[in-house]
């Protein structure tokens, strides 16, 4: 698989490409501050793509002064998803937003397309272009009806929301263009006009391999962050100190009390569609641990699935057959895998970040150099 980007925007996502090196070098994650949540360690590329065969693929659409969006695509493994669907759950933390597919993924425990992240206007764009996608993959030329699972955060305020800029062609870029490699992180994809905790925030992902002695299982989380709070760093009160928080008697940025937040979680752990949604759930309780305030406009979203093959369900099977399912007491290992690699994950969402500049609004990169003084205060990171 490889990176679509450029035939959705010719001439100016060239021009983001070759800059974006530069950048990257630039904007540290977390663990390159000393920040390493929890007890589990990482896996290779502390990413959901370290769950083997998940893909994360990205098209970032900037136009003019005014567009500044994008889609994000998670695929569950490399084969037809349709025919060989995953076991999933959703968990929904606070329903102010739009999860299409979610009820029959309720329903039936399955996820039959990719994942698809995009701007809340957006979500209907996206469905279309994911039920085509679907249609059109060899083996499902019999297919009448197809459930796109697409979830969204609202990016009006940096984006020409009301424009309906997503394509169909961004959606298929993205899932196209997935790649099981480190995941791009920050002001890209989904995450392209989206802020967090009164900064730029965007997509940030870690993962954690459980020793063998607890199963060794990996799991993944991706985020795509546009909520607020009190951002809160290691247990270090960095939104207080540097005075960008929600709620503040003063005003000033960081003070609306906004947010949404779609988190994904993928494990190679064989569970159960139910404990799938104990497992979403742990996400969205991480985003506790970052200082979220779970506000009324919030959409907090997890979606959860395993890419083990003993739980997946093939189309139209309708004879019994024999499925391995990790029993409840051997959970509680992958609980806190999911809420040490959520905690992270939206760290990197917030570090990767860059500035972005658009529809008349600017929201700034967090500045490194005093979270790392304020950090290095309460006696956290290097």
């Amino acid at each position: 698989m490889f990176d679509l980007r450029v035939k959705v925007l010719p001439v100016l996502a060239a021009s983001l490409v070759m800059a974006a090196p530069a950048g990257r070098q630039e904007r540290p994650r977390a663990r390159d501050l000393g920040i390493a949540p929890g007890v589990f360690p990482p896996g290779a590329l502390d990413a959901i793509t370290d769950v083997a065969g998940v893909a994360v693929g990205h098209a970032t659409r900037i136009e003019g002064d005014r567009v500044r969006t994008g889609v994000t695509a998670i695929v569950p493994h490399a084969g037809n998803v349709f025919q060989e669907k995953v076991a999933g759950a959703v968990f929904v933390g606070n329903a102010f937003g739009k999860l299409a597919g979610a009820t029959q993924v309720e329903e039936l425990g399955t996820i039959e397309t990719p994942i698809v992240l995009t701007s809340t206007l957006s979500v209907g764009t996206a469905v279309q272009a994911l039920v085509e996608y679907t249609l059109g993959r060899p083996g499902n030329e019999a297919v009448r009806s197809v459930n796109a699972l697409v979830g969204e955060t609202n990016d009006g305020g940096l984006n020409d929301i009301r424009g309906g800029h997503v394509r169909s062609e961004d959606v298929r870029a993205a899932i196209e263009g997935a790649g099981t490699g480190p995941v791009e992180e920050g002001s890209v994809g989904a995450g392209t006009g989206t802020r967090c905790f009164g900064w730029k925030g965007g997509i940030g992902s870690a993962s954690r391999k459980l020793p063998a002695a607890h199963g060794g299982w990996a799991l993944g989380v991706l985020v795509q962050t546009n909520f607020g709070g009190v951002l809160t760093i290691d247990g270090a009160p960095v939104g207080r100190e540097l005075g960008r928080y929600d709620f503040k008697p003063d005003g000033g940025p960081g003070t609306a009390g906004y947010g949404s937040c779609m988190i994904v979680v993928a494990t190679d752990a064989p569970l159960s569609a139910r404990d799938l949604k104990r497992l979403a759930a742990r996400a969205v309780f991480g985003l506790a641990r970052t200082g979220s305030s779970y506000s009324n406009g919030s959409g907090d979203y997890a979606i959860a699935f395993s890419t083990a093959t003993e739980a997946r369900v093939r189309h139209g099977e309708t004879v019994p057959r024999p499925r391995l399912v990790l029993p409840t007491e051997a959970l509680s290992p992958l609980f806190e895998a999911a809420l040490e690699a959520t905690e992270e994950a939206v760290y990197n969402s917030l570090l990767r970040a860059t500035t972005v500049t658009g529809n008349g609004q600017t929201a700034e990169a967090i500045p490194i150099d005093r979270v790392v003084e304020v950090l290095q205060r309460y006696g956290r990171g290097r």
